[in-house]
């Protein structure tokens, strides 16, 4: 199983993959249901231990950890839940 952070790099630097197309569920406490949902067009950069996001006012940090989900084009690459069962071949 891939990691969020190795599958974010991939689908970021990966000439085949537009990362507009991504988006991705996190933890976000006080959020409806502690849920909040990102597209890779707010991504501003991915550090090695979290995701910079422009969140209009401001600039948001987002630790790799907080991850729950991550979609390309609506298809789910990569769960949380799923252990070391969730595999993505593309």
């Amino acid at each position: 199983m891939r990691k969020s952070h190795e599958l974010l790099l991939r689908l970021f630097h990966d000439p085949q993959y537009d990362f507009a197309n991504v988006t991705f569920d996190y933890v976000d406490r006080g959020a409806p249901n502690d849920t909040s949902c990102i597209s890779g067009v707010q991504v501003i950069r991915l550090d090695a231990q979290y995701i910079e996001v422009d969140a209009i006012t401001h600039t948001a940090c987002i630790p790799y950890h907080r991850l729950r989900r991550i979609f390309y084009n609506d298809d789910e690459m990569w769960s949380l839940h799923a252990g070391d069962t969730n595999e993505y071949a593309r």
